[in-house]
């Protein structure tokens, strides 16, 4: 196995795609496919042993949960589920003692939650790593999932590819602009106008692609924006904490569904991901979540894969 000392993952929060070199990702996705290709091995299997990882969630959760309560238990350790009901996070109990007292039981905090800034407490208050599963500003293991599924379809190779994100500029598009800027993909967002990424992910996104000579790009244009797409994806147009606006967004969206018409504008042999749960016939079309060409299922699968690596390196201290 790979020390991940070589890479300084051991120990260190992930709580942004940012937190990531382009090199240290790469190499979390080689764990990955190993990972995906066969069944671990006896050193794989204890990677994990005698080490507790808490798992908190916020939010209801079917992929992160299953995926990161497996990949904890696959690698040899023990995974402890608490729910809001259990915790009251920030209501019963101050997020900084939830995370010092999760500090002395456990080895790491994966934290699915509402306010990216309940990580950041988080994280300043636990000296074990903190992962982020979720927050309303990132979605980083989602990401990870997706580039390493588009990483595989192509070969193992990323720059120079063309990723649309087609709907809400959002948490989980924030993460795919980052990770496409830092591994050289052009990533063109479309929203609704007044839906557009936040400002300081698009200056970050323009900082990293600087170096990986990537192209970002924001449009409220989804037609132009599939025209040389070779990976088109959507997300749900409202997230969990805005059900309140679900019928005003369902109007501003309209536009912005993937369906056959709109794919006819893109490129043959296009890609269609997302990352699930899907509202079916809002953001995309049963025709074409159903399809042979749609990556989502894959992109579920491979949140297994991509967590054990990230686990192995920040926890366990070593990649397969």
């Amino acid at each position: 196995m790979q020390a991940v000392s070589e890479m300084s993952l051991l120990g260190r929060d992930f709580l942004s795609v940012a937190d990531l070199t382009a090199d240290e990702t790469l190499a979390l996705f080689a764990a990955a496919q190993r990972f995906k290709r066969r069944t671990p091995n006896e050193r794989e299997r204890a990677c994990l042993t005698g080490k507790a990882v808490a798992l908190l969630f916020q939010k209801p959760s079917l992929r992160t949960r299953v995926t990161f309560e497996l990949a904890v238990a696959q690698l040899g350790g023990y995974a402890v589920v608490l729910t809001q009901a259990e915790v009251g996070l920030g209501q019963r109990e101050a997020v900084k003692d939830v995370a010092r007292n999760l500090d002395r039981w456990v080895n790491a905090i994966v934290a699915r939650v509402f306010a990216h800034a309940t990580l950041e407490e988080m994280a300043r208050w636990a000296q074990v790593p903190v992962i982020n599963a979720l927050s309303d500003r990132e979605h980083p293991c989602q990401a990870l999932a997706d580039l390493f599924t588009l990483w595989q379809r192509w070969g193992g190779e990323l720059k120079g590819h063309r990723l649309t994100f087609i709907g809400d500029g959002f948490n989980v598009a924030h993460s795919l602009m980052l990770l496409c800027a830092l591994l050289g993909v052009h990533c063109t967002i479309a929203t609704p106008k007044g839906y557009e990424p936040q400002p300081e992910i698009v200056r970050k996104a323009e900082e990293l692609a600087r170096t990986s000579g990537a192209r970002i790009a924001v449009t409220n244009d989804p037609v132009a924006a599939v025209r040389d797409a070779e990976a088109i994806y959507t997300d749900v147009w409202t997230s969990m904490g805005q059900e309140d606006e679900a019928e005003r967004r369902r109007r501003d969206f309209a536009a912005f569904q993937v369906n056959m018409n709109l794919l006819r504008h893109a490129p043959e042999g296009v890609a269609v991901m997302h990352c699930l749960p899907a509202h079916r016939g809002e953001e995309i079309t049963d025709e074409v979540l159903d399809a042979p060409f749609c990556l989502a299922w894959e992109q579920a699968e491979n949140r297994l894969h991509v967590q054990k690596a990230l686990l192995a390196a920040t926890v366990g201290g070593a990649l397969p």
